[in-house]
């Protein structure tokens, strides 16, 4: 299905989502469209973010928004979907749309499988009636399920279009770039070499995926990495468990901007806990670039400015390969809780590939590892 008959069909003059690689073809029609325009279109924080600033769009112009996500952004809905919006309590409207990864009969990543499963059974949990897209699913089909979606819209109830790997189509592209030289994989690859032997959790996505290959390349174990292939935004705070509960140890956290603006409050809990063996590195490329590259808002976020105010004692910015080293060196002879922000570019290699050991083979593996410490 062309995206612009899917919006067309659904007739909402505001979108605001967190992007979806299966929904690649509508966030790029909506940057094509309006850019970032908060009337029009908002990458937001989290889906559950999405969904609040939703409610005030309806609130405000008594219009119905579109929220769009991953599925595994439905646990984020559930709060403001079940005790906000639901026609039990303020009645407010919404279209969701939601990527389905993990669909069953569909191969995919292990951190997919079960969301896979209940995405269709969490919508009907919420009272939130669906309908389910796929590669040949007719216009007709679509515009007749709005039709009836309207009725429930109108009463204050919610509802999701489910899109199937592949259903839609967009032949417009969108180049995204930014100005920062700095390398992800060669970002982690200095990573690597300052800790040594010390365990390292690493975000959900391609940082995790570019980690596991490094490992390989060099011939090292893996046994040192807790690779956080799902659940978006907690890798610090996975990491501040381990650092409390290991406090002779020091332990890196390799996060991205996306995943640590998802969750942003992890910060302040870090930095009122101060455990001193903890480096927390972020590396901003300003993107959500594991499913596309669509922008996120930390291009104008101070990252380091943000950490001290959340307790950080030691809070610092990189753009260069020399400063990266060096505050690597430094955060190491510290013994004190720091932050390092690491500007990079957009982009990896073509032929990245994925973890071949499984997510229970890591968990063993680091976790026999974390014993020996």
């Amino acid at each position: 299905m062309q995206v612009e008959k899917l919006v067309e069909i659904i007739n909402s003059d505001f979108y605001t989502g967190v992007p979806d690689s299966q929904l690649k073809p509508l966030c790029n029609y909506l940057m094509n469209t309006y850019g970032i325009d908060p009337k029009h279109h908002v990458i937001a924080a989290n889906e559950g973010n999405c969904t609040a600033l939703a409610a005030g769009y309806h609130l405000a112009t008594g219009r119905v928004p579109v929220v769009y996500m991953q599925n595994s952004g439905e646990g984020n809905i559930i709060n403001p979907a079940a005790s906000l919006l639901n026609d039990k309590v303020y009645a407010i409207p919404a279209v969701f749309v939601i990527g389905w990864r993990g669909e069953p009969g569909i191969h995919d990543e292990p951190q997919h499988i079960y969301q896979g499963e209940v995405t269709v059974k969490l919508l009907e949990d919420m009272d939130i009636k669906s309908f389910i897209i796929s590669r040949d699913t007719a216009d007709e089909e679509v515009t007749a399920a709005m039709e009836e979606f309207r009725g429930l819209l109108s009463a204050g109830k919610n509802v999701a279009f489910v899109i199937r790997k592949g259903a839609l189509t967009y032949d417009g592209k969108v180049k995204y770039e930014n100005h920062n030289t700095m390398v992800r994989e060669e970002i982690i690859s200095h990573i690597v070499k300052a800790s040594g032997e010390d365990p390292v959790i690493s975000t959900t996505g391609k940082a995790s995926r570019e980690l596991f290959e490094i490992r390989e390349t060099l011939g090292q174990s893996h046994k040192y990495d807790f690779l956080t292939v799902g659940s978006m935004g907690h890798a610090s705070s996975i990491a501040l468990g381990i650092a409390v509960n290991k406090p002779k140890s020091r332990i890196w956290c390799v996060d991205g901007d996306g995943a640590a603006l998802m969750h942003m409050g992890a910060m302040a809990v870090i930095g009122a806990n101060k455990p001193r063996n903890l480096i927390h590195i972020v590396i901003n490329n300003g993107a959500h670039e594991t499913v596309g590259g669509m922008p996120t808002v930390a291009g104008q976020i101070d990252f380091a400015a943000a950490a001290k105010a959340c307790g950080y004692p030691n809070a610092v910015c990189v753009d260069s390969f020399e400063g990266l080293d060096a505050q690597l060196e430094e955060a190491k002879k510290r013994q004190e809780l720091c932050l390092i922000e690491v500007l990079c570019s957009i982009g990896a290699r073509e032929d990245l590939g994925r973890p071949t050991t499984t997510a229970l083979e890591n968990k063993r593996n680091f976790m026999g590892h974390l014993k020996t410490l």
